[in-house]
């Protein structure tokens, strides 16, 4: 019989790091409270990858809310005996977006084509004309102008910092910049989170998969008609049902 959590609780999922939670908005405005942190949306290619990559396992492990973004999450801890719904990142950032207009938060946008994040900002400022955009950047910018900019974000102490740089890249940038965050003499660090592809749906030049195949959970299969490229990718998705089903120590927690 499947357990419900009534508060957040941290187990893994083939020993990458994923919180059940009953409300993520909720986990996330109370992560805001205590002084922020960064937020991970983590789903079976990520998960995949974080095995792979050092630097995104490291990045998440230390991240302080890890949520359940992918189908394949929700499954492998369904079967460790956990009833959790899943949660798409690009809804819980678009609802801080929501809650940070009527809280009067200052938001940060860095990320995607300066096409996209130019339409984005139009976007938001029609949809949620109250929101405070107090930092926006694209993400083609030249290395040597990211340190200036890293400087000049972490002066503003957003309250959310929406980052759409790509997995892992968004996850380890985020990361990185964990010590200076934490090292603000006012101590408020604010939200952040990778987004990957949401400033590309918000500002219309992408569409999410139809609610239908949300239910049927082969949104990846839409995701692959928009990008055949992203074939290769999709490779982890039976690798991580392999690895699940051979996961006999996460049968037993």
């Amino acid at each position: 019989m499947a357990a419900t959590v009534t508060t957040p609780l941290r187990t893994t999922v083939l020993g990458v790091p994923v919180d059940v939670c009953p409300d993520v908005l909720e986990a996330a405005l109370a992560l805001h409270q205590l002084g922020g942190g960064q937020i991970v949306t983590l789903n079976a290619e990520m998960t995949m990858a974080a095995r792979e990559d050092p630097a995104l396992g490291r990045a998440i492990a230390a991240a302080d809310l890890v949520i359940a973004d992918g189908a394949g999450v929700v499954w492998a801890l369904g079967r460790q005996g956990y009833r959790v719904r899943r949660s798409p990142g690009i809804e819980l950032a678009w609802s801080l977006l929501e809650n940070a207009a009527q809280r009067g938060w200052r938001v940060a946008l860095v990320g995607a084509s300066p096409g996209v994040m130019e339409t984005l900002r139009k976007t938001l400022q029609r949809q949620l004309p109250q929101l405070e955009l107090s930092f926006c950047v694209h993400g083609y910018q030249e290395a040597s102008a990211w340190p200036e900019l890293e400087r000049q974000l972490l002066a503003l102490q957003p309250d959310v910092v929406l980052v759409a740089l790509g997995v892992p890249r968004q996850e380890t940038w985020i990361h990185g910049l964990a010590a200076q965050r934490t090292g603000l003499a006012a101590r408020r660090n604010g939200l952040w989170m990778g987004v990957g592809g949401s400033f590309d749906v918000w500002a219309g030049t992408k569409k999410r998969a139809p609610r239908w195949m949300g239910r049927l959970q082969i949104e990846w299969l839409y995701r692959l008609l928009q990008e055949p490229s992203r074939w290769r990718r999709m490779l982890a998705l039976p690798r991580f049902t392999w690895a699940v089903l051979r996961d006999r120590e996460g049968l037993q927690r």
